[in-house]
């Protein structure tokens, strides 16, 4: 038994391993290759080119400085909704209100941010009528600060808010016996036992805002940065491969040193071990305060986005505003669009079943298994890279290296993509678990005569049934919203929602824009509801068996 349960393991990490060198290492290789490509041989002439260049130096000056403002805003916000949360007698569905309206924004593609800023702020917006004045520009700096924020926060809240529920409240009790005052209990119980996670949320943050294509897309005017460089470079007027390989390669640069200051931070991480269960101190003023301000927060937030179901279904914003379905019926009766549609439910829906199957796999090998802790490491390393390596890259890779080949402008293509391009934080969601589970199974059911696979299949995978659920909905939703890698990779019939999105901002119907961005809003909360609803019953289902 125990050799079928070393072939079986092999067998998985192999397929795993060749995955992640075909569609990740190979790819990103092939891209750097590229990128010292000359006319006349090999070289760095591409390099000084663009390190040199007119508007290279500007953009990624640019990129920094938005990047990092934004990362500190989000992580300011996402830090008092997380606190709202862990530190206050709020009402129960005051605080599910937070929760859900904070992770809102990670259900759209965030090329619709940008419209929606323009439509919400612009000089005809829905909310610069609605308080008289326009607030800010949006096109360049203060559009993309906008964008970025709203894009990060909720992965910075959910970040804080799960660091915060491991904190032990009772340090704040023994504070305040020892005489300490308001502010000093608050530093020392409360933000000093966070400091690394705040410091991995402005990290984490600063890499998305940097390598996010989609905001600087739709807002970013004038004020250009990386990401659009880079698409430029490639798929502009002029394309240029090796220049656009340079690009590519340096926003990696972001990423190696995302990587470096993550594990850093990991020293930093308090972890207690035990949490006890208090009853929070009293405090009026306190709770009146984070409500009111949590409750500007989201106000700001959602009415960004009330703008998506009003301009759809009005006749000619903002000149005509009588209520009409005009528009939504001219995109239920185009075909090219309902099409899209099409193919964007199927790329998710398959993305969420290979994901599954792909991450369950590789954390079997690392949880559930006497492999050497060296060949565990590679798997872990891989999880590390793909999470903070910019999906452009992978894009621009993708395009280099099988143009030409079956799979170039294919529906397989675009779902291996998503699962390399997502593959971290789902897989570190099954080893969390798979490592909780009773670490005797698979050697009891080997001495009764079961084999490995009916192990995992009968006794293991029953008792995933949550995680399984959550990394099925994790993949659906970001490979519908996705639009950074899929960009380049996408051909006239595999036309995605997201991309057909950026293609029709090019014709100015941002009528049909906004109904698109509905249909993804609605798919993902209807799979997120469902889901849900599946995962809640079945946590109810193993309270009840404990």
């Amino acid at each position: 038994m125990v050799v079928r349960k070393k072939k079986e393991i092999k067998v998985i990490y192999a397929v795993t391993i060749l995955l992640f060198a075909a569609f990740l290492a190979v790819p990103i290789i092939r891209l750097l290759g590229e990128s010292f490509v000359l006319d006349t041989g090999w070289g760095m002439e591409n390099y000084t080119a663009v390190l040199t260049g007119k508007g290279f130096a500007e953009a990624f000056g640019n990129s920094i400085i938005i990047s990092l403002t934004s990362a500190v805003i989000s992580t300011v916000l996402a830090f008092f909704l997380a606190y709202s949360i862990q530190y206050t007698n709020l009402g129960a569905k005051y605080k599910k209100l937070i929760r859900l309206l904070a992770v809102l924004p990670m259900l759209l593609p965030t090329i619709t941010y940008g419209f929606a800023i323009i439509y919400s702020f612009g000089k005809q917006g829905l909310l610069t009528k609605l308080i008289g004045t326009q607030l800010f520009d949006i096109y360049g700096f203060g559009g993309l600060l906008f964008g970025y924020v709203i894009y990060t926060l909720p992965i910075s809240f959910l970040l804080i808010l799960n660091t915060m529920g491991y904190i032990d409240k009772k340090f704040m009790v023994v504070s305040r016996v020892m005489g300490d005052n308001s502010i000093t209990t608050f530093f020392q119980t409360v933000f000093r036992p966070l400091l690394g996670t705040l410091a991995a949320s402005i990290v984490q943050c600063f890499f998305l805002c940097f390598t996010d294509y989609g905001i600087p897309a739709s807002v970013g005017g004038k004020y250009e940065v990386v990401a659009t460089v880079l698409y430029n470079e490639m798929l502009g007027s002029i394309p240029d491969f090796q220049q656009g390989a340079v690009v590519a390669m340096l926003m990696l640069v972001p990423s190696i040193i995302s990587i470096v200051l993550l594990r850093y931070l990991e020293r930093y991480n308090i972890r207690y071990n035990k949490i006890s269960a208090i009853e929070l101190q009293k405090n009026p003023l306190r709770d009146w305060f984070c409500g009111i301000v949590s409750g500007i927060i989201l106000l700001v937030l959602v009415s960004i986005f009330l703008v998506i179901f009003v301009v759809p279904f009005v006749e000619e914003w903002p000149y005509q505003t009588s209520f009409t379905l005009e528009h939504l019926q001219a995109v239920l009766n185009d075909n090219s669009l309902t099409m899209v549609y099409r193919n964007s439910i199927f790329v998710a829906v398959l993305t969420a079943v290979l994901g599954l199957l792909i991450t369950y796999g590789a954390a079997l090998v690392t949880a559930r298994s006497n492999m050497k802790h060296r060949w565990k490491g590679i798997i872990n390393s891989i999880a590390l890279i793909t999470n903070t390596i910019p999906g452009m890259v992978i894009g621009i890779a993708y395009m280099l290296i099988f143009s030409g080949t079956p799979l170039q402008n294919t529906f397989w293509l675009m779902i291996l993509c998503n699962v390399v391009h997502f593959f971290s934080t789902p897989y570190l969601m099954m080893k969390n678990s798979l490592e909780k589970l009773n670490s005797s199974w698979e050697t009891t059911a080997s001495l009764m005569g079961d084999t490995w696979m009916k192990t995992i299949v009968r006794i293991v995978t029953p008792n995933m049934k949550s995680t399984i659920l959550e990394v099925f909905s994790y993949y659906f939703v970001n490979a519908m919203v996705t639009v950074s890698a899929v960009i380049f990779i996408a051909g006239a019939r595999t036309m995605v929602l997201t991309t057909k999105i950026k293609e029709l901002q090019y014709y100015t119907k941002f009528n049909e824009v906004f109904v698109l961005s509905l249909f993804i809003l609605g798919t993902n909360l209807i799979v997120k509801g469902i889901l849900g609803y599946a995962i809640k019953r079945e946590n109810k289902k193993k309270e009840k068996e404990q």
